[in-house]
C-alpha cells in the first residue's frame, strides 16, 4: 500500500478544493478531489479507455462527462501537487496523458517550493507553459471567469 501523501500536500489540496467548491456553488462546473477516477478515452476509438488517473483536483464543466465511476474524458482544469518521490509521474507521465486527451488547464504544485506552474492547452493541442508563480501572486482563468486563486493563502501554514 502507497503512503498517504503529505500533510503540506493535503492542506494544499483541501485549500484548493475548497476554493473552486466555494466559488462553483450555483453554477454549471463541478470540482472533485482524489481518489476520484478520470478515464481518458483514445483519440481513435473514444470508448476505449486507454487510461485511468486520479488527479489531486479536477474542474469538469461538462455533465455529460460525469457518471457513476468519475469523468469519461479530459476534465477542464487538473490539479497535481508535488510529493517527495512523485515528481516524474507528475511532471512527465501526467503531462504527455493530459496533454493528449485535451484538458484545457494543467497545473503542477510543489507546496514545498511553494511554486504554482500552469500549462494552457493550446489552439494545436499542445501545453504552453507560463511563468512560475509564488506567494503574492493570484491565479485566473479563462475557463472560470472571474475566480481567483491566492497563492498566498494556498501556501499559508505550511512550515
Amino acid at each position: 500500500m502507497s503512503p498517504a501523501p503529505s500533510r503540506k500536500h493535503q492542506k494544499v489540496s483541501m485549500t484548493i478544493t475548497r476554493e473552486f467548491s466555494s466559488f462553483l456553488k450555483g453554477k454549471r462546473c463541478e470540482v472533485y478531489a482524489a481518489p476520484f477516477d478520470v478515464r481518458m478515452s483514445g483519440q481513435k476509438d473514444e470508448r476505449q479507455i486507454i487510461t485511468v488517473l486520479q488527479p489531486d483536483v479536477c474542474v469538469i464543466c461538462d455533465p455529460s462527462k460525469l457518471d457513476d465511476r468519475g469523468c469519461l474524458g479530459a476534465p477542464d482544469i487538473v490539479v497535481e501537487i508535488l510529493s517527495p518521490g512523485n515528481n516524474q509521474k507528475e511532471l512527465q507521465n501526467k503531462y504527455d496523458v493530459y496533454e493528449e486527451a485535451g484538458v484545457k488547464e494543467y497545473w503542477i504544485i510543489h507546496p514545498d517550493e511553494r511554486t504554482f506552474l500552469r500549462y494552457i492547452l493550446s489552439t494545436e493541442n499542445k501545453f504552453i507553459g507560463e511563468r512560475l508563480l509564488t506567494i503574492g501572486d493570484f491565479v485566473q482563468t479563462p475557463v472560470l471567469s472571474g475566480f481567483e486563486l491566492n497563492l498566498t493563502e494556498v501556501f499559508e501554514g505550511l512550515d
